[in-house]
């Protein structure tokens, strides 16, 4: 299937790459997206990212089972989170088990050859009323806002440039991708559109 993606996609490219500069629109779905930030930060075993703590820490915090949607201009980002606070004592965490989800959205923003993110806002903590939710949500809260936008980044460039190189195996013509410029990106429906302009060399 992956296979399959990949030659379509250089098909696609290399339709677009009869002028020196071809401006193209790309759709970005939100599966996708949820797919890079599980590769790129859920990596600890069972899919988990450790916010505080590691898996063989008797306290710990961490996060797992993002889901990505998209809701009117913004890229909402849903997290299960799972924390054991307290004091370490013999290999025991001697203190209060939590488990909550959080939710934080952000607007999709063009960064030269990258799909980046901006105004991160924290749409939902648990209620910091309940013992331990405090000191719970103030571990949370740069985790959403800073750490989760920054590995959701991509560089597109890099990513077609990993699809071309096996282009003339797979189709018979190389193509070289000297460039790419992202001039914007907005939410549309269930879909992020991504205008861009690409220089492509076929050979």
């Amino acid at each position: 299937m992956r296979t399959r993606s990949a030659l379509l996609c250089l098909l696609f490219l290399l339709l677009t790459a009869a002028r020196p500069a071809s401006a193209v629109e790309v759709k970005v779905s939100a599966q996708a997206l949820e797919r890079t930030l599980i590769n790129q930060l859920f990596v600890a075993p069972e899919g988990r990212y450790y916010v505080k703590g590691n898996p063989t820490s008797p306290c710990f915090v961490y996060a797992d089972r993002p889901e990505v949607s998209f809701r009117d201009d913004r890229v909402v980002v849903k997290v299960h989170t799972r924390a054991k606070l307290g004091t370490s004592l013999r290999g025991a965490c001697i203190g209060v088990s939590l488990q909550t989800n959080a939710q934080v959205s952000f607007i999709p923003e063009a960064e030269d050859e990258s799909v980046g993110f901006r105004d991160a806002r924290v749409e939902s903590l648990s209620d910091g009323s309940i013992p331990g939710m405090k000191e719970l949500n103030f571990l949370l809260i740069p985790f959403l806002s800073g750490k989760l936008p920054q590995q959701m980044k991509v560089n597109a460039a890099e990513l077609m440039r990993k699809l071309l190189v096996n282009s003339q195996q797979q189709t018979g013509y190389a193509l070289t991708l000297s460039r790419l410029k992202l001039h914007s990106m907005q939410v549309n429906g269930q879909s992020l559109v991504v205008d861009m302009d690409a220089n492509l060399a076929v050979n």
